[in-house]
């Protein structure tokens, strides 16, 4: 049974407790999960949420980003975009515009930073934005019938806010085909383009994704922390850096209680105290 943390049906949004798995799940299949001013700030809202509204003990160990439905998401709400496109010549409403899009850009920032794994599940379409949502996820899980496209120069505009992500993952020279192309690419060629990572039945892609949000959990939650730290400044630091860092983060790390936990554990042969049970163990 799920343990609803968080439920805003306005937003279209919502998080769902499974153990140590959170799920953040997409829940407007009706509008194929396309992303509204609504949909980004809830989203924000929720991983605001699990990152500083609770005590660390109390945090997941890990995230699963899902959606409703048939689609992962079909990118920006049209309806809400042609609004958008108004404001170019009123002031008050450019405003808007630029804070709507700062938005994006604080949630794409807020999932890439979030310090346990996340882990999305993609099927159907995956359209514009939601490749940043993807690209700013540590692993993806996708359908076999699911369908990518950075879409947005079909209408006039640029995925600004996703480049940094989009770039990072798949490459400048593939961000560069596919951001001006515009063509659809399918679920191996995103396995390809390491915007995923691995391909599954859509029959079970949900039981496989919660299998692998399950491992996950079975880590250290402070070792998994300190690791997306670690690989984050090794993106941005140069080269000459990067020992100094490693050298101090494992020092650090060693001598901490949950290595020093899971190191007795293991000589023990008994699971670590920081491991929760899960029904298939006895």
């Amino acid at each position: 049974m799920s343990d609803p943390l968080c439920n805003d049906p306005l937003a279209g949004c919502r998080l769902e407790r499974h153990g140590p798995l959170v799920e953040l799940v997409l829940a407007r299949p009706a509008r194929h999960n396309a992303l509204d001013a609504a949909l980004m700030q809830g989203l924000l809202d929720c991983l605001g949420e699990l990152a500083h509204g609770q005590p660390e003990a109390d945090r997941p160990h890990a995230l699963l980003l899902r959606a409703e439905g048939n689609h992962f998401c079909a990118g920006a709400d049209l309806n809400w975009m042609r609004k958008m496109a108004e404001g170019e010549f009123d002031p008050v409403a450019f405003d808007k515009n630029r804070e709507d899009a700062r938005v994006l850009a604080h949630l794409m920032q807020a999932l890439d930073e979030l310090p346990f794994p996340t882990l999305a599940l993609v099927q159907g379409a995956a359209y514009g934005g939601a490749l940043g949502l993807l690209c700013a996820c540590d692993i993806v899980l996708a359908s076999d019938d699911a369908r990518f496209c950075l879409s947005e120069v079909t209408l006039g505009l640029v995925p600004a806010v996703i480049s940094p992500y989009v770039v990072r993952a798949m490459g400048m020279r593939q961000a560069r085909r596919y951001m001006l192309s515009a063509e659809p690419f399918d679920a191996i060629t995103a396995c390809r383009l390491n915007v995923a990572h691995r391909l599954c039945a859509p029959a079970k892609l949900l039981s496989e994704g919660r299998a692998l949000g399950m491992r996950l959990c079975r880590n250290g939650p402070q070792a998994m922390k300190e690791t997306k730290r670690l690989l984050a400044a090794i993106e941005h630091q140069p080269g000459h850096q990067h020992e100094e860092r490693t050298v101090e983060t494992i020092a650090r790390v060693r001598v901490g209680l949950e290595a020093q936990e899971g190191i007795q554990a293991f000589f023990d042969k008994r699971p670590p105290s920081w491991r929760p049970r899960f029904k298939d163990e006895t």
